[in-house]
């Protein structure tokens, strides 16, 4: 094996296990931001319980995410040293504001957030959830700045064999940027919307003591993913018109195509410049699911009356169908990124330009090192939500009033 072909499996490997944790992060914390809105206008007790369960389940996403993404950016230094030489200019600037302004924020907020249970009040504590929520939204804002440059780079020149910014409102009005930051978010409620109905599904099968608490999450997890999913197949079925503008290899082998890739051709030399057979196929099967969880429009209704419910097919159902949108997650971040082959900046930087002249050995070594360091990751993040969610929301952890030992100088609840 090449190091080319090593360095991006080990890409496709670590990028793809960060993304679900992404989706969970954007799903969960819109849908824990309206919970807790909720407690704090009505008061009621229902919401508060339902906010730290689902909060408990968000922290330990987060947590274990940030380190995945601390693994997927030490490739761009290490196995990707093309990149960073030709574009870092451009590509770069997305990236440090997602990491200064948005994700140091989020952190921050996310820990202020966690340990301002009955410290703060009522809403000061939602408002630093609220800001959570913000910053996330920012962070993949600029993460799908960044991605669309790749896309279809603009704002840019060549000077010295180096490419530089020169228009930085271009970066935000790039035509594959809009649509494919609303398909990500509809996608990240959709997965967190499913989640939410599937945890709640299941405990309504088990017919746990909070059975009650169970189908109020089970109704909001299923609303949101109801919209989700439309939103979903408009955002993504969008993308074609502009994609199909200005990436002509990407959909298809038209005219445009073929005069794209001669030009190529003349300019880099003979090669194969035709996306790879998976990028259409993984769109296939994406487009496939996202159809088939339509079929929730057909569900909402009939979980609003109770003996459905106890019926337990739909919560079967639901329960058996959660791993689709992640399937779908994956599948469409193939269909975005493997279109894009053989380059990693479209048209101007091919990839193996810019893989980091490295032995195979050692990319080898690298490839299994983080893949069984994601893969742990992984394991143990879904494990740990497994377990808390199978605990229910009785009593979470998260946000449990302090006990008789608590410091005698602690303030009463949100006072």
């Amino acid at each position: 094996m090449d190091t080319l072909l090593l360095a991006r499996l080990q890409f496709a490997t670590t990028a793809g296990i960060h993304f679900l944790f992404v989706v969970v992060t954007l799903g969960l914390v819109t849908l824990l931001v309206g919970l807790q809105t909720a407690w704090v206008i009505t008061g009621k007790q229902k919401y508060e319980r339902l906010t730290r369960f689902w909060g408990q389940l968000y922290v330990i996403n987060y947590v274990l995410g940030i380190a995945t993404g601390i693994v997927m950016e030490f490739q761009f230094g290490l196995n990707w040293s093309g990149v960073s030489r030709y574009v870092g200019n451009v590509f770069g600037a997305p990236l440090a504001i997602e990491t200064l302004v948005a994700f140091f924020l989020e952190s921050t907020f996310l820990g202020m957030w966690i340990f301002g249970w009955h410290r703060l009040r009522r809403g000061v504590h939602l408002a630093l959830l609220w800001g959570v929520a913000l910053t996330a939204y920012a962070s993949a804002f600029w993460i799908l700045v960044a991605n669309s440059w790749l896309q279809n780079p603009v704002g840019y020149e060549v000077r010295d064999g180096v490419a530089h910014l020169t228009d930085f409102g271009a970066l935000l009005t790039n035509p594959t940027f809009q649509m494919a930051f609303g398909h990500v978010v509809a996608a990240s409620l959709l997965v967190g919307g499913m989640l939410m109905a599937a945890v709640s599904a299941y405990h309504l099968i088990r017919r746990t003591p909070d059975y009650a608490l169970h189908r109020t999450s089970l109704r909001i997890g299923l609303v949101t993913s109801a919209l989700a999913i439309t939103l979903v197949q408009g955002f993504g079925f969008a993308q074609f018109g502009p994609v199909g503008a200005v990436q002509p290899t990407k959909f298809g082998a038209g005219d445009d195509a073929q005069a794209t890739i001669a030009g190529w051709t003349a300019q880099f030399g003979p090669g194969d410049y035709t996306p790879p057979a998976l990028a259409s196929v993984g769109l296939g099967f994406m487009i496939l699911i996202g159809l088939t969880l339509g079929v929730l429009w057909l569900l909402l209704p009939l979980l609003f009356r109770d003996w459905i419910i106890r019926l337990r097919v739909p919560l079967w159902l639901i329960l058996l169908a959660v791993p689709l949108p992640f399937v779908a997650v994956i599948l469409g971040w193939l269909a975005r990124e493997v279109g894009r082959q053989p380059w990693v900046v479209y048209g101007l930087l091919p990839v193996d330009e810019a893989v980091s002249p490295v032995g195979a050995p050692v990319m080898l070594v690298s490839l299994i090192g983080f893949s069984l360091l994601l893969g742990t990751l992984a394991v143990t993040n879904w494990v740990l939500m497994a377990r808390h969610a199978a605990r229910g929301a009785h009593d979470p952890a998260l946000g449990r009033p302090p006990g008789p030992a608590a410091d005698v100088n602690t303030e009463p609840a949100f006072v």
